[in-house]
């Protein structure tokens, strides 16, 4: 089939390449015209593992073209799918300026087109109604819907980190449209990632949008839930992980998304829980969960600063904190909403010299952070000299360190760990000054 996508985010490269991968002609398109000039000479704008194996060898088939003429994947494809920023406004509300606009250049240039008919897929996380919103746009233009194009809401469920794998073997994939002849169309394009038997569920476009906002919604109140517990162990004397085993086998409950940490980032659980009670509030319902998983999801990503603060009185002036982990979660150079910024600001705002290290997330912590802090070529030069180490986002290379070259570098033996990636009764005969969250800390054993 011929497609397109318009965008090239996480979502939109993601989506063209494994669609291209699956046999399909895809054309990729975006405004920035030296990213376009970057991808066509093969480099690949975002880290995803497994993204380049697939993006190399159909770009060199020329079944992934990449373009920023909205034109030509206009005359190429007959599914076009919008993966296009939905950024935040002030009120939580999504910014659909970007959607809005791209549909109204494809109406422009369907309306030079007599006689054709196109499906534009709403892919970008788009609140509910706006399938409606791009019909209107086209309608606007003198196109009539079911002749002259349908629109579809067809929501993304990928993980950064694996989004390549969840792409090629969903779950689920949900469709909302009320047109037979674009549901399809729809199902015969993705039939081919299905074949295990995982459901292609079509429904209404209002629907379809509302179970991308209440998954995510519901997920973050899973982790939010979670990260309560672990406060609630700590001053219990009990201890989460155990809680999470025991409470993780009952099958209602389910094992994942029960790690209790640092509280939850990235591009698509804040934004889309602001979302989603934003637009309760424009229905007049008061979301009253989904306001209480936001307010104490602020208060768990602004804990673990306070904890070193406190260790060490309450100020951190003249204190050096190495930080393992800049990326909102591993696999990722994704900084957008990462609890591991909100952790290197507020140990600076406490007086701290801050020293980050992380695999992939340097660059774009740059971008974002700047000289906020001082950033380290490895995981332990990063420990030179500071007086505690901070574990901000789960790495593998972070799981097994060398410790006593840990130890050798930092002046003190003090980890502060808000990912609960190593054992505290292991960590404390390691002569470690350990401390997790909602687990029991133990006494070192002091090193002879």
């Amino acid at each position: 089939m011929n497609l397109a996508v318009v965008g090239t985010g996480y979502v939109g490269l993601v989506t063209g390449t494994c669609f291209a991968e699956m046999g399909n002609h895809v054309v990729c398109v975006d405004i920035d015209a030296q990213k376009v000039a970057r991808m066509k000479a093969g480099e690949i704008p975002i880290f995803e593992p497994g993204l380049d194996v697939y993006f190399d060898r159909n770009l060199r088939k020329g079944t992934l073209e990449i373009t920023t003429d909205l034109a030509t994947a206009v005359d190429h494809a007959t599914v076009l799918f919008l993966a296009l920023p939905t950024p935040p406004a002030e009120d939580g509300s999504a910014d659909l300026s970007y959607v809005l606009g791209v549909a109204k250049d494809v109406a422009d240039l369907l309306k030079a087109r007599p006689g054709e008919y196109r499906i534009l897929v709403n892919k970008s996380t788009v609140p509910v109604g706006t399938a409606d919103k791009v019909t209107q746009v086209m309608v606007d233009a003198g196109l009539t819907p079911g002749v002259h194009f349908d629109v579809v809401s067809n929501p993304e469920f990928l993980r950064e980190g694996v989004a390549v794998e969840d792409f090629m073997k969903p779950e689920r994939v949900v469709v909302g449209t009320s047109s037979p002849k674009a549901a399809a169309m729809m199902t015969e394009l993705y039939q081919p990632f299905v074949r295990q038997g995982n459901p292609i569920l079509v429904m209404d476009e209002r629907s379809s949008e509302m179970t991308k906002y209440a998954a995510n919604a519901f997920l973050a109140t899973k982790i939010t839930f979670m990260n309560e517990i672990a406060n609630l162990c700590e001053r219990v004397g009990a201890n989460v992980d155990k809680v999470r085993i025991g409470i993780g086998t009952d099958s209602r409950i389910g094992r994942q998304f029960l790690y209790a940490g640092i509280g939850f980032g990235g591009s698509c659980f804040p934004k889309d829980v602001h979302a989603i009670v934003k637009t309760a509030d424009e229905y007049g319902y008061d979301f009253r969960v989904l306001n209480a998983v936001l307010e104490v999801n602020d208060d768990q990503r602004a804990m673990m600063a306070r904890r070193v603060a406190d260790y060490f009185g309450g100020d951190l002036t003249g204190k050096t904190i190495a930080v393992w982990g800049l990326a909102f979660k591993a696999n990722t150079d994704d900084v957008r909403e990462s609890p591991a910024h909100s952790v290197v600001q507020g140990l600076v705002q406490r007086g701290a010299t801050v020293v980050g290290y992380d695999p992939e997330a340097m660059d774009t912590t740059k971008r974002v952070l700047g000289d906020v802090l001082a950033y380290a070529g490895t995981e332990y030069a990063a420990l030179e000299g500071a007086d505690a180490l901070v574990v901000a986002t789960e790495w593998n290379e972070f799981r097994r360190p060398d410790w006593e070259k840990v130890r050798s570098l930092l002046k003190q033996p003090v980890i502060f760990d808000g990912r609960n990636l190593y054992d505290p009764e292991t960590m404390a005969r390691r002569g470690f000054d350990y401390h997790s969250v909602g687990r029991p800390h133990y006494a070192p054993v002091v090193q002879g």
